[in-house]
């Protein structure tokens, strides 16, 4: 069974602020959003005339009288579409009277009679919104939005929260500043996401974003303030504390600080809005070392292609000697760049590579034992020659060349920064130490311990050629 509905309760809970006068205009109820539109704590407010709590004199009171004693005495609903009624500013914000822009409709609550007991007010605090029509319109923005829509506040209010629904929801970010302290008046959805979700409304810029006082952002709206000029800013870095107790957190943002012009030409605020450009800057940065790294590894590659057809050619007996050991070569090196290419050059496997460079010979006679080993790009491009140069020596006059076997055995030292490796060749010809060195030892030997800074030795015994290196994993080889 459902109980008695507390009304007291769904009146305090209404987003919209409400208010309760009696025939005296003395307020007898408020809810909690209207305690926070005008700033107010109940115990303010009790029983004391509305003109006592905000006084005012001349037009603006003349106006709110009139609309509230209409109500009261015809028992018909008033509309102010749109009234100036300066409030009196909470000490903790500085004191002071200021300016604010209303819009009201009164309606007549009455007794069993059916004269008016009560006045009910709904108001809307709508100074942002017309500032931002002002600054968007100008002077004729009164004009533009028409004389029906300033006769009727129903029609004003609708339109009041459709401008604000889209200012919050605008995915650039805004805000409205006021005053020379720049006190936050609105805050749309993507400042408050920009800035951590912190509860800025009603505070000055210096307390509630206390990080970008050093950082230049105040005098900049000061010098909007003062000259009346807009500032643009494109891609500018501040530092911004975007959780509680966190450190500050870089962000570069394109922004407007556009100042905003009253009838009489002084600049009453700034408002606000810009992009968060953060992970554009940090692409174009990503895009700018790739192609830098890009252009290094280019000059790499070709001055490796340079130095293999050099050298081949000078081995060669015949051009047709020449063009296989050379494409032979190149396949290697080729081999290694799509290993590489497919991990978008952050390194390649240590097994990986030797499957590639040994697999045309029949995996049963290749015996691998080692752990996975990734390799930094330029290891994994040197080691691939020299792999491919010990397999054609092993094809030709090794192990491979008749019904041997490849023992691979590697291992990490030196606390996984340096690659130790075995190359023993098993069941071929005996190894005879080369009468001369040709490209191929040179290559292994200039790849080793010229590029990656290692130490190799060579054992060329009965049972076949030993080769044992070891290299650093961890210097940088660019």
């Amino acid at each position: 069974m459902t109980g008695p509905i507390d009304f007291g309760a769904i009146f305090d809970r209404i987003p919209s602020p409400y208010m309760l006068l009696d025939r005296d205009f003395r307020y007898v109820a408020a809810n909690a959003a209207y305690l926070h539109t005008v700033q107010r704590g109940w115990g303010e407010l009790e029983q004391r005339n509305i003109f006592d709590a905000f006084p005012s004199e001349g037009e603006t009171r003349a106006q709110l009288e009139a609309s509230l004693a209409h109500a009261r005495d015809r028992g018909e609903v008033t509309e102010l579409p749109l009234i100036h009624y300066a409030i009196e500013r909470p000490a903790h914000l500085g004191g002071g009277f200021e300016d604010r822009i209303w819009s009201a409709t009164h309606t007549p609550i009455p007794d069993e009679a059916g004269v008016t007991r009560y006045i009910l007010q709904h108001t809307q605090d709508v100074t942002a919104i017309q500032r931002l029509k002002d600054a968007a319109f100008g002077a004729r923005s009164a004009t533009m939005l028409g004389d029906e829509v300033l006769r009727r506040a129903q029609t004003v209010q609708t339109q009041s929260r459709q401008l604000r629904s889209l200012f919050m929801q605008a995915p650039s970010f805004m805000a409205v500043l006021r005053g020379p302290d720049h006190v936050f008046d609105l805050a749309n959805n993507a400042y408050t996401q920009l800035i951590g979700h912190r509860e800025v409304t009603g505070l000055p810029v210096r307390s509630a974003l206390p990080e970008v006082v050093d950082q230049g952002f105040i005098n900049l709206l000061d010098r909007v303030l003062a000259t009346r000029e807009a500032f643009v800013g494109r891609r500018v870095k501040i530092a911004l504390q975007r959780n509680a107790g966190a450190a500050l957190e870089e962000r570069y943002l394109d922004f407007v600080y556009q100042p905003i012009i009253e009838a009489d030409g002084t600049a009453s605020g700034v408002f606000v809005e810009g992009v968060d450009m953060t992970d554009q800057v940090q692409a174009d940065n990503r895009q700018r070392l790739l192609l830098d790294e890009l252009n290094h590894r280019v000059k790499n590659t070709l001055a490796t292609v340079q130095a293999i057809a050099q050298q081949t050619l000078r081995g060669a007996t015949t051009p047709e000697t020449f063009a296989a050991a050379f494409e032979a070569r190149l396949l290697a090196l080729s081999q290694t760049h799509n290993a590489l290419t497919d991990s978008q050059w952050a390194g390649a496997g240590l097994r990986q590579i030797l499957i590639q460079e040994l697999g045309p010979y029949g995996s049963e006679r290749i015996v691998m034992d080692g752990p996975d080993v990734h390799l930094p790009a330029r290891v994994a491009l040197s080691l691939g020659m020299v792999f491919h140069e010990l397999a054609t020596n092993a094809a030709k006059y090794g192990a491979l060349s008749m019904g041997g076997r490849l023992l691979l055995d590697w291992s990490l030292t030196g606390g996984g920064e340096v690659l130790s490796f075995e190359w023993r060749e098993t069941g071929g010809p005996p190894a005879k130490h080369p009468e001369r060195r040709g490209f191929g030892s040179r290559l292994i030997e200039r790849s080793i311990t010229g590029e990656l800074q290692g130490e190799i030795d060579a054992d060329y015994g009965e049972a076949g050629l030993v080769t044992r290196f070891s290299v650093p994993l961890a210097r940088d080889f660019s």
